[in-house]
């Protein structure tokens, strides 16, 4: 009896000392997961805030991109506002639902983009404080989370800058040049001449220090604009305006015929295989391919040349025309017949010139080289910049006698012709640009043209 009572009290023992350690350990897991709980719900971290670019002033269209990041909790919310002396006005607000209790409860990561318009939020032009503020979903600060205060000070400037014109190209044709000139009351980091969807971006005039020069042109199929006018925006975002009148003089247009014949094909496809090699398909099919889709690749690769000029003019006078006669000219349009069928048109941007084989290519005008490489259909091609948006384009050479960078003086050997590309035979194929756009040659050969239209507005007094 004694023994089975004995028995009895230690199994009551063991199973009271494992009732206690069971419950010691729920006690330290409870403690644990209320640690870790606190640890996630009221972790300290502040949110973090990138500006993506600097804004000293604000006006009528300002765009603040920034991103904001919170791994912890997440970002709950996003307040962006000015302040000036005592008066809040708010310009952005977003908020987050919150997603979780014990993870992450807000996005990580938030990129905005903020439009500001000054003339919304009531403000005086002046000093003021572009605050922006991030807040996370922690449970610190008195549940309201933790939060991030960037405050930049701004100067608010709701004056757009006044745009005066001095002169502007009176007639103008497509395939046409021009220019204009003006001036701009304040320092506006984006100014020039709007032509429809087209911007020609100005350049200080050297002997006019408050003066801009524009160069301006029409494409070769352009109908007559139905807008045109100076812009110039400020730091601020304001945009003041003038506008141009110019009279529109159409042109007749002039077609072409071209032959592909198999003998062609046969000499000029190997050229464009080696440089294309995933052309596919019969002989006229990989001619067409390159004739358009490699012909547009050019284009957007000439665009992008032209896209960057030097900011003074490089030239003077007239530009030289090569010793030669005429074999195309400039926008002919195109048609390509193969085997008595058409099978494609495009349009001739610039004069061919054909004398003797290997002729000598020199400078049309003095300049800086752009480009001096192999171009698909254009062969072996040089680009001049010639400063402030001008551009004269030599192509189909057979060698390049000139590096990339480098200054050339007008008359200067740069080349010699060849049938590199898609040419048929050895001539040069010369064009003349205006921020990437195709315009005549004619005008630019011609020194009257140039005396009239523009030198005569670059005279100091003019």
């Amino acid at each position: 009896m004694a023994k089975r009572n004995k028995r009895r009290s230690l199994s009551g023992h063991r199973r009271g000392g494992f009732l206690k350690k069971f419950s010691l350990t729920l006690i330290i897991v409870a403690v644990i997961a209320a640690a870790v709980s606190g640890l996630i719900l009221f972790e300290t971290e502040d949110p973090g805030l990138t500006l993506e670019k600097e804004i000293t002033y604000l006006g009528s269209n300002v765009e603040l991109p920034f991103k904001v990041y919170d791994k912890r909790s997440g970002v709950k919310s996003i307040v962006v506002s000015l302040e000036q002396q005592g008066v809040k006005s708010e310009i952005f607000n977003r908020s987050f639902e919150r997603q979780a209790w014990f993870k992450p409860a807000g996005p990580a990561t938030v990129a905005e983009t903020v439009n500001i318009d000054t003339k919304n939020a009531q403000l005086q032009d002046g000093k003021a404080d572009l605050v922006v503020t991030v807040r996370d979903f922690s449970l610190n600060g008195l549940l309201k989370g933790n939060e991030t205060v960037k405050r930049i000070p701004v100067i608010i400037d709701s004056v757009p800058p006044r745009v005066s014109i001095t002169h502007a190209q009176n007639y103008i044709r497509p395939g046409g040049s021009g220019i204009v000139i003006y001036e701009v009351s304040e320092n506006s980091p984006r100014h020039g001449v709007q032509i429809d969807d087209l911007f020609f971006q100005g350049f200080p005039l050297d002997q006019h220090p408050k003066q801009f020069i524009s160069y301006i042109a029409l494409p070769w199929n352009s109908e007559e604009p139905q807008n045109a006018s100076v812009i110039a925006r400020d730091e601020a975002g304001n945009e003041g305006k003038a506008l141009i009148h110019m009279n529109f003089k159409a042109v007749a247009k002039k077609s072409d015929r071209i032959n592909v014949s198999d003998n062609f094909l046969k000499n000029k496809l190997p050229e464009f295989q080696e440089r294309y090699p995933g052309m596919q398909g019969t002989p006229i099919e990989q001619y067409l391919h390159a004739n358009r889709d490699i012909r547009q690749q050019n284009a957007a690769t000439i665009s992008k040349i032209c896209s960057n000029p030097d900011p003074k003019q490089l030239w003077n006078d007239r530009f030289l025309r090569m010793a030669g006669a005429n074999r195309a000219g400039f926008a002919d349009q195109r048609t390509y017949f193969y085997n008595g069928s058409p099978v494609d048109n495009q349009t001739h941007l610039g004069i061919d010139i054909a004398s003797t084989a290997r002729a000598e290519v020199r400078a049309a005008n003095s300049g800086k080289v752009a480009y001096a490489d192999y171009l698909g259909i254009y062969g072996y091609m040089i680009i001049l910049d010639h400063g402030q948006g001008l551009y004269s384009l030599y192509s189909h050479l057979s060698k390049i006698d000139t590096t990339v960078g480098s200054m050339v003086e007008k008359d200067a050997l740069i080349g010699h012709t060849g049938a590199t590309g898609m040419a048929g035979g050895d001539h040069l194929h010369f064009s003349m640009l205006i921020h990437g756009i195709f315009v005549t040659p004619k005008e630019w050969w011609d020194q009257h043209w140039i005396d009239v239209n523009i030198k005569e507005f670059l005279k100091p007094g003019a």
